[in-house]
């Protein structure tokens, strides 16, 4: 005879529990997806080359300039502050982070990949900080790069006529450091730009119209006018890179370096407070 046994049944194990991520788990995802557009890695060098090239036709065309000039008028100039930081080159800078800051949240919302997103990290606004903290990150070192470049070709050229100046020198420190800075600054306006309009179109004309367009519409001939411009971040760091003091008998109110320092703090950091408050208080 041949006797049954009988397999106890096996209980199936249960399902383990996927941990959170982590802050540092966030920070690679946002790096990884800013890595992996192709479009990412041209912009940003040809925004580098142009406007380290902007610095070197200016300090050009500042040689000519020079050579028709006594020594001691050639004495005078001091600093040429804006061969080494031209307004053309970084205004350009300012368009370019501006509109790749906005894009680092506009994007998914236009793709869907922000519904992927908040699945994996229910936390809105822990995401919101990490796109800010690469944001941040990135656009400082390309920053430090066209400012630290920028000096050292200009002063370069300027050399060849003696005119260049070292990095010791009264105000380049202070300039180097307002023109680094001014990229991450216009990026994190332009997440927050975008983290509250979330529509491609509108949010580049907000952020260029903000950035470039709406400043020059403000006269430093009146009190009130001119404290609207000096609260723009483009108007707070020509103040900056300027290392001669305001004219005391110019009609124009003068920016100041403290409250230009504070527009550069206050601009990101309003921006991504707003940025962190509406992806928590609306849908996607």
């Amino acid at each position: 005879m041949t006797t049954l046994t009988t397999v106890p049944p096996t209980t199936s194990a249960a399902p383990r529990a996927e941990p959170p991520a982590h802050f540092r788990d966030l920070l690679a995802s946002e790096w990884i997806k800013i890595r992996s557009l192709r479009s990412t890695p041209w912009t940003l060098a040809l925004t580098i080359l142009f406007v380290i090239g902007s610095a070197a036709v200016a300090a050009l065309a500042e040689n000519n300039t020079l050579k028709k000039m006594s020594p001691a008028a050639r004495t005078d100039q001091g600093f040429m502050v804006f061969d080494a930081f031209p307004p053309a080159g970084y205004m350009t800078l300012m368009l370019v982070a501006g509109s790749i800051g906005a894009l680092t949240v506009v994007s998914e919302y236009s793709s869907g990949l922000i519904r992927t997103t908040t699945m994996a990290v229910p936390a809105r606004g822990t995401v919101v900080l990490a796109k800010t903290v690469v944001t941040a990150a990135l656009w400082t070192a390309v920053g430090t790069v066209i400012s630290t470049g920028g000096f050292l070709v200009s002063q370069a050229i300027l050399n060849t006529n003696h005119a260049g100046v070292p990095l010791t020198h009264p105000g380049v420190f202070r300039a180097l450091a307002a023109s680094a800075l001014l990229a991450p600054v216009c990026a994190l306006i332009g997440l927050g730009f975008g983290a509250l309009i979330r529509h491609s179109a509108a949010t580049m004309v907000t952020s260029v119209f903000t950035l470039l367009m709406l400043p020059p519409i403000f006269s430093q001939s009146s009190h009130w006018s001119a404290a609207v411009s000096h609260a723009m971040p483009v108007t707070a760091w020509k103040r900056l890179v300027q290392n001669w003091p305001p004219d005391p008998h110019s009609l124009a109110y003068s920016a100041t370096v403290p409250g230009s320092w504070t527009v550069y703090a206050l601009w990101p950091l309003i921006a991504v407070v707003l940025a962190v408050t509406a992806v928590r208080h609306r849908d996607v």
